[in-house]
């Protein structure tokens, strides 16, 4: 008897998940552009640019930049860190919780104390903020869509082409190149708004994370246990064997 696949997909529905994954992806992209340009080329959610500056400024000697840019890593894996814990935590209230303090946290950066170049302490708690919303979403398998990157989405949907000739791909497939498409365009609309606001551009993305919070407040106030809402599944990026922490019945 073949063995029962369980759908680890975080929420179960893929009509709140894939447009809750564009549009968090769009955000990544707007909130990264404008860091970009508002913090001296220092990405918010792009680490793998963070990476190679920090590679670039060790080997060079400039420790100011070492320093801003391994700082600004570390509070992204602290804001992945935390976002895991607290999606373990709360469940079926995954989406409104980590949604309601990513908005909270995109909000408090524009009223931060600046710091320094070296420490850049107004960009942290938007760094932890997009750090935080990797943990919001999660594919068929359990793992976490990438909503802050998109060297994954790219290298899944090459994969995916391939796949496509060879055999059936990994449903996650479709959603890549959408994802790209939707941190892009957030990434042309944030330099945009940086360009004609500055810094207070970051109040586009909040209020987008603001208002997703709000419709997914609504969703778990209005229908509690909704596949719209929630779903079959453990914490983010688990192992195989993990078991699914908050566990609904389908109708």
């Amino acid at each position: 008897m073949a063995e029962k696949t369980v759908d680890k997909s975080f929420p179960a529905s893929a009509k709140t998940r894939v447009p809750l994954a564009l549009a968090l992806a769009g955000l990544a992209g707007c909130a990264d552009s404008i860091g970009f340009l508002e913090y001296s080329q220092l990405f918010m959610s792009f680490m793998s640019g963070n990476t190679t500056r920090f590679g670039v400024s060790v080997s060079t000697f400039d420790w100011e930049n070492t320093a801003r840019v391994c700082t600004t890593i570390l509070v992204f894996c602290f804001g992945a860190f935390v976002g895991t814990l607290i999606a373990a935590g709360v469940g079926p209230w995954r989406l409104p919780v980590l949604l309601t303090i990513e908005a909270a946290l995109l909000a408090i950066g524009l009223v931060s104390p600046w710091g320094t170049f070296s420490y850049p302490i107004h960009a942290y708690p938007i760094v932890m903020a997009l750090g935080l919303q990797n943990a919001t979403l999660q594919d068929a398998n359990g793992n976490s869509i990438a909503l802050t990157y998109v060297t994954g989405a790219v290298v899944r949907f090459g994969t995916g082409l391939a796949n496509l000739i060879l055999h059936k791909p990994n449903p996650s497939f479709w959603i890549q190149a959408p994802l790209w498409g939707a941190l892009s365009t957030g990434a042309v609309i944030g330099g945009a708004l940086q360009i004609r606001y500055g810094e207070s551009a970051f109040l586009f993305p909040a209020a987008l994370a603001a208002v997703l919070a709000v419709i997914a407040i609504v969703v778990a106030l209005a229908k509690p246990g909704s596949h719209l809402i929630a779903g079959n599944s453990p914490a983010p990026d688990a192992a195989p064997s993990a078991e699914p922490l908050h566990v609904i019945t389908r109708a």
